[in-house]
């Protein structure tokens, strides 16, 4: 028995409680039961099923209604919106979706340099096939290597927070640029459910911190987002955000079927494994120093849609290990120069986390209400609200 299954059991053993709907427990910080033992979270999923009409006419009216605001918006320019693309299920398929719906998007990609050769040939197929231009964002090696090393070096989890803070930069840079209002992410709490802050967090100063103090170099090509960059973008350039996903009949199962069949798409062989940093955060890193493992998120998902029996839920994920590729330890240690010694102190070291450094998290919640109007207009994703403008008990 690997040493996280075992810490999980025991875990159960000493009382923990879990969700009687998802698989959810009372690990999780900020979660709590009803009296039928329904936590929180799955009656946030119900309540943004609600708002959006997820999957119900409701849903698919108010994206119509989205989607000709995009149209109109961008009469007379060469795009009407930009989508950002990993090569990965969701990103594909929004991008599948929006051609389909007359939209005439541009594909960005933010290249960290550790992508899978699959993750290329997917963007490269769809982007082809559906002709659609595609700008790709690629830092400097050197330069990311040393972020990484910075976050490992840091003792903190979220080793590849700085691969989402700059795939968002870069997208408003984009609809910037363009003179775009509209930036589509393909993002789904019907089948990925939504982290609960916890012990996970980041922002453009946690990253800017974190270098500062550990990093070998100054940040120079990567593409960070300080606070009042963030705030030009959606108050200044007005840029919304829209989740497409949050409001159609989404399935990850019938789209990885639609993609292999119309764009000789491939599966990459799991949840956030078509990019090698991504994936040795979720199956190695979190799981083995933090005794964290994040599958149970999108397994919740699968338990709440009617897409996995709870009970095969709770054995996937008390019963077996993440998938770790072949190799892939080794591959990190030597992009990032440790050697098994160094590596290994990294790993035995006492874990820290994100509220251990400066963040502008407090900063986010003192403007709550600003971003409350924000969300209102689709000028900050909900789910960005709820996480970030609240304060949420943390302790190790």
């Amino acid at each position: 028995m690997s040493e996280l299954l075992g810490t999980k059991i025991r875990s159960l053993q000493e009382g923990y409680k879990m969700c009687s709907r998802c698989i959810y427990d009372n690990s999780l910080p900020g979660i709590f039961f009803d009296g039928e033992g329904i936590c929180n979270f799955c009656k946030m999923i119900d309540s943004l099923m609600e708002e959006y009409g997820t999957g119900q006419e409701k849903g698919e009216a108010l994206l119509n209604q989205i989607v000709e605001e995009m149209k109109k918006s961008g009469r007379g320019k060469k795009y009407d919106c930009v989508i950002g693309v990993s090569g990965g299920t969701d990103s594909s398929f929004l991008l599948h979706w929006a051609c389909e719906k007359g939209l005439r998007p541009l594909a960005v990609h933010y290249d960290n340099t550790f992508n899978t050769s699959i993750a290329t040939q997917n963007i490269h197929n769809l982007t082809s096939a559906l002709k659609v231009d595609l700008y790709t964002h690629i830092v400097n090696n050197e330069e990311i290597e040393s972020i990484y090393r910075a976050f490992l070096l840091a003792n903190v989890g979220e080793v590849d927070a700085s691969t989402d803070i700059a795939l968002a930069e870069i997208q408003y840079r984009a609809a910037a640029k363009y003179g775009l209002n509209y930036v589509l992410e393909g993002h789904s709490f019907v089948e990925e459910g939504i982290t609960p802050i916890g012990k996970n967090y980041f922002d453009g100063k946690y990253i800017s911190e974190i270098v500062k103090k550990f990093g070998q170099r100054k940040i120079d090509t990567f593409p960070n987002m300080p606070f009042w960059t963030f705030l030009k973008w959606i108050v200044y350039k007005r840029i919304r955000k829209i989740r497409p996903l949050w409001y159609i009949a989404y399935s990850k199962t019938e789209a990885k079927k639609l993609l292999a069949d119309r764009y000789q798409w491939k599966d990459y062989g799991g949840h956030h494994l078509e990019n090698r940093m991504t994936a040795f955060s979720h199956s190695i890193y979190y799981p083995k120093k933090f005794e964290i493992d994040y599958r149970n998120n999108s397994l919740s998902a699968q338990v709440r849609n009617g897409n996995l029996n709870r009970k095969e839920a709770v054995n996937r994920y008390y019963h077996e290990n993440p998938f770790i590729e072949v190799g892939l330890e080794d591959y990190i240690k030597k992009r990032l120069g440790f050697d098994d010694d160094e590596f290994q102190k990294i790993m035995e070291a006492p874990p820290k986390y994100w509220y251990e450094y400066p963040t502008y998290k407090r900063r986010f919640e003192l403007l709550r209400p600003f971003f409350y109007l924000l969300y209102l207009r689709n000028l900050v994703p909900k789910s960005f609200y709820l996480k970030y403008c609240f304060p949420v008990k943390v302790g190790k």
